[in-house]
């Protein structure tokens, strides 16, 4: 929830010692790993959806777990506070541990507030929220605004342990608040009132029970889209979506006023919000709001992803696996069927093989590349990784961004002809030449995922990177930070510190060389049966051929008839040509001279494929 200021202390505190104590006699196998991952995190579930500790949701009855029975001095605590209470954990960070920058976006967040008291903590630990940091005194309560971007660092070398409750709200929270402290201000005779471990608590606990509307009033989707619409940044694309969102929202109205939210309406209202969705994922992904998330994302995150759930996010109807936030059942993944993922070194043809392979009639695609998809996710992107890169590992497939990739991928998803998927699991084909570095993150995020290594002659792909540096059209990072060269083009590798300075045929040379050798290093550490490799030459010169033994090995149904000559790819530089690296033999052959241990070994991954085949 979005608050006028980043921290409010509420006028009340509590024995934290006393609740030290109670907290200690818990066993150490009862806390889990923190939901989205985060190194030195740890959970303690208090309540949970129907109850349950291992059911880190928030959709869904909200119920005390069998914990919150065995710690009474907490039950007088959350029954102190007048609120309706939803989901509610101790939260541990471990010394010299970190919650990462992040923002509360989803639908839950919209209008609920986290409320914190610290119980084991000491006077260094830093809670950042905005332009602010406090530290949070052990019994104190506060409040903080979610929709700001926010963290936490524990530098000490002792644990730091707060009760973390997420509310809608309630008469004596509301009463609490309204006579709270912002940050930093100075009220004459503000003390908080001390509650004892062992008050008495006038009133029952009250617990979520509905928290995720079958459809979403046309009232509540003015207030929420108004309200991201009041935070959005001037953009040439904002008066159109806004006339979008007007459309929108008289067509739902009318269809509410006719028939609510009977499940019999759901086909009249689904194409209203289809409509909705393409215009905000056409014209949103540029606009950015206040906080710096982009508009599209909150817009899919608040709204539309809610708006007709039907009471459930559907499609994943399972629970999310702790470690990838894939929905399982049985072993298998429920929304996406081993999905496909092309990757390979820059420039070696890749795009050609995606739109062919897009063709396919269970394919599903995004439509193009996923950049925006993944780098827009708090953390993914290599500002927030000190530039180092576009590699991501396993480690950055936290619970939280594995799920809200998983449901980026899901809303985009539009087959051959645009249709989107009518159920899931859905075959999903993916190709981004940075994924090439991704290989361990995409693997977590998507525990089936097959992927397809893309060869082309190093001289050839050399040549074409450098077209593409020149070209000044394939510009990713043109205001790299430290880098003095030429505008940064495709994809980030590491190192690239070292090459500058270098000249162009220098440093597409170390580009290839790292690209090639992390991928081919990633591969290989998967189970064989997780990749198959492709040439490129092969595939100019029997498409039909290469595209169905392809299809066969992913399992695609491929019904066309290829010609005997692919057309060129949307990013055609200049027409393919095994020749064109001579224009510039002069510099390439050191170069490549340089490469030749990977070359060799790149070479042998392609040959290999043959090699399993026989």
């Amino acid at each position: 929830m979005k608050l006028q200021h980043p921290f409010i202390q509420l006028p009340v505190c509590y024995d934290a010692l006393a609740l030290a104590a109670e907290i200690a006699q818990l066993r150490e196998s009862e806390w889990l790993p923190h939901p989205q991952g985060f190194p030195g995190n740890s959970a303690l579930p208090l309540i949970a959806v129907n109850g349950d500790a291992n059911e880190d949701g928030v959709e869904g009855p909200m119920r005390p777990t069998p914990l919150l029975e065995r710690l009474p001095h907490l039950h007088v605590l959350l029954g102190s506070l007048g609120a309706v209470l939803g989901r509610t954990r101790l939260m541990r960070l471990s010394g010299n541990a970190e919650v990462k920058p992040h923002i509360d976006q989803g639908y839950y967040w919209a209008e609920r507030m986290r409320v914190h008291v610290p119980i084991v903590t000491t006077p260094t630990v830093r809670f950042h929220c905005g332009g602010a940091d406090i530290n949070m005194a052990a019994g104190e309560c506060w409040i903080f605004d979610t929709w700001r971007l926010h963290r936490v660092h524990n530098d000490a070398t002792v644990a730091r342990i707060h009760l973390v409750v997420d509310t809608i709200g309630g008469d004596g929270l509301w009463e609490l608040i309204g006579r709270g402290r912002p940050h930093g201000a100075v009220i004459e005779g503000w003390t908080p009132k001390r509650i004892s471990a062992d008050a008495e608590v006038a009133t029952e606990l009250e617990f979520e029970s509905l928290n995720l509307p079958k459809v979403m009033t046309p009232w509540e989707l003015r207030s929420h889209i108004g309200f991201l619409f009041t935070e959005s940044l001037p953009h040439r694309d904002l008066p159109a979506l806004q006339q979008s969102a007007l459309r929108f929202l008289r067509r739902w109205q009318a269809q509410w006023t006719a028939h609510g939210d009977a499940d019999s309406a759901r086909p009249r209202y689904q194409p209203i919000l289809d409509e909705f969705v393409a215009d905000v994922r056409r014209l949103g992904r540029g606009i950015a709001l206040r906080n710096e998330v982009s508009l599209a994302d909150a817009m899919q995150a608040m709204v539309t992803k809610a708006a007709l759930s039907g009471g459930r996010f559907a499609p994943t109807l399972a629970k999310r696996s702790a470690r990838s936030g894939a929905a399982t059942h049985m072993g298998r993944d429920e929304e996406f069927d081993r999905p496909v993922f092309i990757v390979s070194s820059p420039r070696s043809g890749s795009t050609l093989l995606f739109e062919t392979l897009a063709r396919a009639r269970n394919a599903f695609t995004v439509g193009g590349e996923s950049h925006g998809l993944i780098e827009t996710i708090d953390g993914l992107h290599p500002s927030r990784r000190d530039h180092d890169s576009n590699r991501l590992d396993a480690d950055a497939a936290t619970v939280e961004v594995a799920a809200t990739l998983r449901a980026r991928f899901a809303a985009a998803l539009r087959d051959r002809g645009g249709v989107p998927p009518a159920r899931f699991p859905v075959r999903l084909l993916e190709k981004t030449p940075k994924n090439s570095l991704r290989v361990p993150f995409l693997a977590r995020v998507f525990p089936e995922a097959h992927f397809i290594y893309l060869y082309r002659d190093p001289r050839e792909t050399l040549a074409s990177m450098i077209e593409a540096w020149e070209s000044g059209t394939f510009r990713t990072y043109p205001d790299l930070p430290g880098w003095s060269g030429p505008p940064w083009s495709l994809l980030l590798t590491p190192g690239w510190r070292d090459l500058v300075g270098k000249p162009l045929h220098e440093i597409v040379a170390a580009q290839w060389e790292a690209t090639a050798r992390i991928l081919l290093g990633d591969l290989e550490a998967l189970p064989k049966e997780r990749w198959t490799a492709v040439r490129y030459a092969t595939l100019l010169e029997q498409p039909q051929a290469e595209i169905s033994r392809l299809c066969a090995a992913v399992d695609f149904e491929w019904d066309h008839l290829l010609d005997a000559q692919l057309p060129l790819s949307r990013y055609t530089v200049s027409k393919p040509d095994p020749q064109k690296w001579r224009r510039h033999a002069d510099v390439l052959g050191p170069a490549i001279s340089r490469i030749s241990i990977t070359a060799a070994r790149a070479e042998k991954a392609a040959a290999l494929e043959r090699m399993r085949e026989r």
